[in-house]
């Protein structure tokens, strides 16, 4: 199987490696996790060498991809086993509140919160996305929200 050209793939994920992360870490909550699931991703890049017939196009493929590889992650036989740490012993503390708070939250709200706050994505294109439905996305954008206020105020008392 031929390589890629190497500048293509150097600048495929200088392009496309912050996004991939932060869905990645968006759905994990694990620093370690989202780096595997980031060489999964690029590796997959580099075997299959899809052909992008836009920007857009690209965005939505790394994008898709970074979520069947965080659900491969989390559905593997390694990840059944695992008991998790209540606070990963490597990671710094994160100052930000909202950060914090968005780690409180159920993947299932993370990711939607994440593609329309962070990656610009509407509904119509989060249920692309993540294959469910607009109105899906719709309440769970809404219960993320209320659950979001909900933790921040918590906190704040």
């Amino acid at each position: 199987m031929p390589r890629p050209d190497q500048s293509e793939a150097e600048a495929m994920i200088l392009r496309w490696g912050d996004t991939v992360y932060r869905m990645a870490f968006a759905r994990v909550r694990s620093r370690t996790e989202a780096d595997d699931i980031y060489q999964d991703v690029f590796l997959r890049y580099l075997r299959r060498r899809p052909k992008f017939e836009s920007e857009e196009h690209a965005r939505r493929w790394f994008l898709r991809v970074t979520v069947n590889c965080a659900k491969s992650h989390l559905t593997s036989a390694w990840m059944r086993h695992v008991i998790p740490l209540e606070q990963d012993i490597f990671e710094e503390p994160e100052e930000n509140r909202l950060s914090e708070a968005l780690l409180q939250l159920p993947t299932k709200y993370r990711e939607v919160i994440h593609l329309h706050y962070y990656e610009g994505y509407k509904t119509e294109e989060i249920a692309q996305i993540l294959h469910r439905k607009p109105a899906t996305v719709r309440s769970q954008l809404a219960r993320a929200r209320e659950q979001l206020k909900t933790i921040l105020e918590e906190e704040t008392l």
